[in-house]
């Protein structure tokens, strides 16, 4: 049992450093680009939530929104990637990626633009939020990353 246990942590650690680099990498790649914006992926949005995404458009909210968008990626890829705070970067991984995911629904009769692949009910976002439930079910930063020194730092500062 303890040795499945241990192979499930390193499983969730591996799955939680590669979706923090994968944020990170996002936010870096954003936040350096002066031309990008999210304006075309919003401008795009279809189904249930696409007047949501309309309003986002207003050029006094587009600014604001783009500005969010980096720092959401950014915070998940930093505590994923650093094992640290990771129930608070997953938080902020699934709103992310249920907003990515309403944007452009892969539901059926829906055109999709602007995305990667094709889709049907299942996309990548939905499978990486999944991913981010069950890194805030089961944080490994206390096995591997800046909680873990953390804690073991407290514990030697004790004795």
């Amino acid at each position: 049992m303890e040795q499945n246990l241990k192979k499930l942590n390193i499983s969730v650690t591996l799955l939680r450093i590669l979706i923090g680099w994968h944020f990170l990498f996002e936010g870096v790649v954003k936040m350096y680009n002066p031309d990008w914006t999210s304006f075309g992926y919003l401008a795009t949005a279809q189904g249930p939530f696409d007047w949501f995404f309309t309003f986002l458009l207003g050029n006094v909210n587009i600014g604001l929104v783009n500005t969010l968008n980096i720092v959401a990626l950014m915070v998940v890829g930093i505590t994923f990637t650093l094992g640290i705070f990771e129930r608070l970067g997953a938080i902020v991984g699934i709103g992310l990626l249920a907003l990515y995911f309403m944007a452009h629904p892969p539901f059926p009769g829906l055109t999709q633009m602007n995305v990667e692949g094709s889709y049907w009910l299942v996309n990548k976002n939905l499978i990486e939020l999944v991913a981010c439930l069950v890194i805030y079910q089961l944080p490994t930063g206390r096995y591997f990353g800046l909680d873990y020194l953390r804690k073991n730092k407290l514990k030697i500062q004790e004795t």
